[in-house]
């Protein structure tokens, strides 16, 4: 047992520790909230009471436990980003928290508007003034690791256009949440009704959810491009990963440039991506019925990104055939 609590101590010594504490919660959460969805059948607008936190919870969990790490790894502005990140990971338990006891009590956490419930009225500034210091926390994340050399430049770059992704995906909800009203009255898992002064559907403020995600099937869907966004760090420092991996037995990836430029690549196609499904809810549109425009806009990036990754191969390719010519058979002697 001692061996077993010394090794997870190497594993996760210098981690940010609120921050990992809040991704360890955000775990847990996931898999409670998972059990309720078997055993708790309340439902609201056609969906469990129980996947709401539970999508925050799991995309926490990831954001959290990833910057848990990142911070860990600061040299300059150390000091604020411990700081900042402690901010940020004491905000999201408050967010989240939140939002799991109104679901608990079966009835809406973000956009309802009723003030004869002492609860919902308590727990608007957290939901409200919660989401904006999580922004303000991750801007001056971004602006701190915008100094840093983390690690080699293919790493270098990741994180910092993770990072962007991320913020600008923070960015989306507060677009949503002040580019206009759509109040409404729906009725919530205990039957009451509950006026609501907005909405997640752009076109149709409630949606008719796909499966999980409850993304709007009927109008477009500003969590779409937040998702894409948030987790665009994970995509690149996996990109970033994968490239360090196949260096090993691959010559031509094992100069730095190249990886980072492949990363580059990457990261700009993950940004056409992001652009392309925030167009696509801002016409009302869902993911799941692209029209032509999207598709011939999707392929534009495609393409782009293809092109772009196929010549940085190629020339890396070239360069190291150029550099390190095939070896000279030796000539046997007589």
């Amino acid at each position: 047992m001692s061996s077993l609590l010394r090794a997870w101590h190497t594993a996760w010594a210098g981690w940010h520790r609120p921050l990992l504490l809040c991704a360890v919660l955000m775990a847990l959460l996931t898999l409670g909230c998972g059990v309720g969805l078997a055993v708790d059948g309340r439902q609201l607008l056609d969906e469990s009471v129980w996947v709401k936190p539970m999508k925050f919870g799991f995309a926490f969990a990831l954001y959290t436990g990833t910057l848990a790490w990142l911070v860990a790894k600061l040299d300059s502005g150390a000091r604020l980003g411990r700081w900042t990140g402690t901010v940020f990971a004491l905000a999201v338990v408050a967010e989240v928290g939140a939002i799991t006891l109104q679901a608990a009590r079966g009835t809406f956490s973000h956009f309802n508007a009723d003030r004869t419930d002492p609860v919902t009225t308590a727990l608007v500034p957290v939901l409200t003034f919660g989401v904006l210091v999580i922004v303000v926390a991750q801007l001056v994340v971004g602006v701190v690791v915008l100094v840093q050399r983390t690690g080699g430049p293919a790493l270098n770059r990741a994180i910092r256009a993770g990072l962007g992704l991320a913020t600008a995906g923070m960015l989306i909800p507060v677009y949503w949440m002040a580019s206009g009203m759509h109040p409404r009255t729906v009725t919530d898992a205990n039957g009451t009704e509950v006026p609501m002064y907005q909405g997640h559907g752009i076109g149709d403020p409630d949606g008719h959810g796909m499966p999980l995600t409850n993304w709007s099937l009927t109008g477009g869907d500003f969590r779409v491009p937040h998702f894409f966004a948030l987790h665009g760090i994970q995509v690149l420092l996996v990109v970033a990963a994968v490239l360090a991996a196949l260096a090993v037995t691959r010559p031509w990836l094992r100069a730095e440039r190249v990886r980072a430029r492949l990363v580059g690549r990457a990261a700009l196609g993950y940004a056409g991506l992001v652009a392309v499904v925030t167009w696509q809810a801002g016409r009302g549109q869902s993911l799941a019925h692209p029209d032509a425009a999207t598709l011939t806009a999707l392929a534009a990036v495609l393409l782009v990104t293809a092109a772009g990754t196929v010549r940085t191969v190629v020339t890396a390719r070239r360069g190291a055939t150029t550099e390190d010519p095939a070896p000279v058979p030796a000539v046997a002697s007589r």
